[in-house]
């Protein structure tokens, strides 16, 4: 089967277990963003620095993709998910992003107020995940409030992982000015 299937071509996409949406559906727009985000983190990732910043960013990516696929599944469907072996978000992944915060925030991470994007390109696509990652968990939110988000966790997730990107990004800046003096 080729990628270019043509089964979107009347402004539908498939969902897991043969369900189609209109590609505007809150659903997809969701799916959407948690994508962007992973591309976006990608760029981060091949842009960084350090070892620390790049091994936990690809944790992450991976993390993302159990976010999608539970994202892709209509809440009818969730039971079937499960029973077919596909994992959902839970607080222990969530609880890793905290305990990286935790430990970045050990690090005498200098920053003050607002941050202004662009100190350093990793840090720039650092902070461009982070706006990426606010964007998606909107969107997830959106969900939620009508009923179409069974797992609070990925709403809890995405938050912490936004703040988790802009500490990356001021810990990136922060080692590079070190190196500086």
């Amino acid at each position: 089967m080729g990628i270019a299937t043509k089964n979107g071509d009347d402004g539908t996409t498939a969902l897991m277990y043969d369900r189609r949406v209109p590609k505007t559906h809150p659903r997809i727009e969701a799916c959407g963003a948690v994508d962007e985000l992973n591309a976006a983190l990608g760029v981060a990732r091949a842009s960084a620095e350090h070892d620390f910043v790049r091994n936990n960013l690809l944790v992450i990516q991976k993390d993302l993709i159990v976010l999608m696929g539970e994202l892709c599944v209509q809440p009818e469907d969730l039971p079937r998910y499960v029973k077919d072996g596909y994992s959902l978000v839970t607080p222990a992944m969530t609880a890793t992003l905290d305990a990286l915060v935790r430990e970045i925030e050990g690090q005498n991470v200098s920053f003050k107020g607002w941050a202004t994007p662009g100190a350093t390109p990793p840090s720039a696509a650092l902070d461009l995940a982070r706006t990426i990652c606010r964007r998606a968990e909107r969107r997830v939110c959106g969900l939620k409030e009508t009923g179409e988000l069974r797992n609070a966790e990925i709403v809890i997730y995405l938050n912490r992982l936004s703040d988790l990107l802009w500490l990356f990004a001021r810990w990136g800046k922060t080692k590079a000015d070190s190196a500086q003096k």
